[in-house]
């Protein structure tokens, strides 16, 4: 059998051409997810900022860590929070284990310079809160208009 060559006209559109992106999403949406290793679990809590009366605010929602297990520190205006818990070893048959090694970090690129010694950090309910007070050299000054 001859294969038989197919010529398309200038000018005439693919007949396919506006469903393609579609099909280009649809293929990628079932493609597998990288391996983690096994025990393994990394990802991110929601976190708000905000700064309020020359104050930075962070709430970090930390769920199930305990204080010891909450890191928080600042580095040249970057302020990083690590919570890291390993599971605990159980007596007994194993029927179902999902609450396995768990380790989370962010970091945020403060807005302004922050007094790091009176920074003040609480764990409540599962969720971090820190009070971060700003220097005075980066409170808003208002500029007389001559």
């Amino acid at each position: 059998m001859l294969p038989i060559a197919i010529r398309r006209r200038r000018g005439w559109p693919e007949p396919f051409g506006p469903m393609a992106p579609l099909f280009d999403r649809l293929v990628r949406d079932f493609e597998p997810a990288p391996p983690i290793a096994e025990g393994d679990f990394t990802g991110a809590y929601p976190v708000d900022i905000r700064e309020d009366d020359g104050r930075l605010i962070v709430d970090a929602e930390m769920p199930g860590f305990k204080r010891d297990e909450v890191d928080v520190s600042i580095d040249n205006g970057v302020l990083t929070i690590t919570a890291e818990r390993t599971p605990h070893e159980t007596k007994g048959t194993k029927h179902l284990t999902e609450r396995r090694y768990t380790r989370v970090e962010r970091s945020f690129t403060l807005p302004a310079t922050v007094d790091e010694s009176e920074v003040r950090a609480k764990l409540d309910d599962g969720v971090l809160h820190l009070e971060l007070p700003q220097t005075e050299d980066n409170k808003p000054k208002r500029i007389e208009i001559k």
